[in-house]
C-alpha cells in the first residue's frame, strides 16, 4: 500500500481553524477558546489521540470539558472517533480536514496506524462499495476501512 497523492491535502493551520469554525457554526456551535485548544492538541499529536492523551497535552483542559467538546466536534464533522477495542476511543480530524486514509488497528495494544491506498486501489474500493450499496438501495456518503489484527510489536500469537 502506498501513499496516494491525496495525502498532501492537509489544510494549513489557519485554514484548519477556519474550516473548524465554519463546521461548528453550521451546527450552531461557537469556536470557543477551549475548543480551539482541543483542536490544537489533536493537531500537535499528528496521529489518532485518546482523551487521556489530550488531557496530558493540554493540561489546562478539564477531562469533562474535553469529553463534552469532543462530542461537539464529532457531531459537527470535525473529528472522527476510532474504536480500537481498548478502554479509550481515539480521535482524529475528519475528512476533508485530514486526507482520506484507512487504519490498521492492533487488537492487543490498541495502536493505530494510518494506511493510504494508491489511487487505483482506492477507486476500485469506491466502485465496489457503491455497487454493493446500490443493490441494497443505500446511498453512500463516504467510507472508512479499519483492518483489525496484531501489530509487529504484538506478534501474530
Amino acid at each position: 500500500m502506498t501513499r496516494s497523492r491525496n495525502t498532501d491535502s492537509r489544510l494549513s493551520t489557519s485554514d484548519l481553524h477556519a474550516a473548524v469554525s465554519l463546521r461548528l457554526a453550521h451546527h450552531d456551535y461557537r469556536y470557543t477558546q477551549g475548543r480551539r485548544r482541543l483542536v490544537e492538541a489533536i493537531l500537535a499529536a499528528g496521529q489518532p489521540v485518546t482523551l487521556p492523551d489530550i488531557v496530558v497535552a493540554a493540561p489546562g483542559l478539564a477531562p469533562s470539558s474535553v469529553y463534552r467538546n469532543l462530542d461537539v466536534l464529532e457531531r459537527s464533522g470535525v473529528v472522527n472517533r476510532i474504536t480500537a477495542g481498548g478502554d479509550h476511543a481515539y480521535f482524529e480530524f475528519a475528512e476533508p480536514l485530514l486526507s482520506h486514509h484507512h487504519h490498521l488497528v492492533c487488537v492487543d495494544c490498541g495502536s493505530i496506524e494510518d494506511v493510504y491506498l494508491d489511487d487505483e486501489l482506492e477507486a476500485s474500493v469506491d466502485r465496489s462499495l457503491a455497487e454493493v450499496a446500490g443493490r441494497a438501495g443505500f446511498t453512500p456518503l463516504r467510507h472508512s476501512l479499519d483492518l483489525h489484527g496484531r501489530c509487529a510489536g504484538c506478534g501474530s500469537g
